[in-house]
């Protein structure tokens, strides 16, 4: 029992230091931000100009509310629908669902709010619970992915953007290729703010094409 009890203490020792080491945990603090996710986002935004005043916006995998609390800072005037099946940290204004992405009550109310509106941004911050199985997480991570890029062919206008996180591996390669055919450019970035050890990257697509 102790020895194992010792262990555990290690390793959160070592997690508490790699997140007072790490300066995007201790800005987000700072500055009272939900999360350092808070940060990838805006880097993204900064590099590739993603959001603006007024635009309608999809978040999926919004839980706990770091992307949301800024996209609520830039898209002042716009349409912001956020969706997770954990609680989310919103404003009034915006539209929490708490519901799965691709079950049908919660297509169905996205439709509703949307109201035949179309989206200028998908964005898509979902990943799968991790089980230490690296095939069986990678496919859970794929299918997420997927799940994201159906909304973009569902509600992005033409010219719009779409925004997912992936985690680098099997399915990848075949999954850029596929979406090159729906968007004018798609390029794959690792944000400062990831963490350097993390498999994560964002695909980073725009320029939405209508392909009948």
């Amino acid at each position: 029992m102790g020895k194992n009890k010792s262990r555990r203490s290690g390793s959160s020792d070592r997690w508490l230091k790699r997140q007072r080491r790490d300066v995007f945990t201790r800005q987000a603090a700072e500055l009272g931000r939900l999360s350092r996710a808070h940060f990838k986002l805006q880097q993204l935004d900064e590099r590739f100009g993603l959001l603006k005043p007024r635009m309608k916006v999809l978040e999926l995998g919004a839980a706990p509310g770091g992307w949301t609390n800024y996209l609520e800072q830039r898209v002042i005037g716009g349409l912001l629908i956020v969706c997770d099946p954990r609680p989310i940290a919103a404003a009034a204004q915006t539209v929490v669902i708490e519901g799965v992405y691709g079950e049908k009550e919660t297509d169905q109310e996205i439709m509703e709010h949307l109201e035949g509106r179309t989206l200028d941004l998908v964005l898509s911050d979902m990943a799968p619970n991790m089980t230490g199985i690296r095939t069986a997480d990678q496919a859970r991570s794929m299918d997420l992915v997927e799940l994201a890029a159906d909304a973009a062919s569902r509600w992005l206008k033409p010219g719009g953007n779409l925004v997912v996180k992936i985690f680098q591996g099997e399915g990848v390669e075949a999954w850029v290729a596929n979406t090159r055919k729906r968007f004018g450019t798609v390029k794959m970035v690792k944000p400062k703010a990831s963490r350097a050890e993390s498999r994560e990257v964002y695909a980073v697509a725009q320029e939405f094409l209508v392909i009948d």
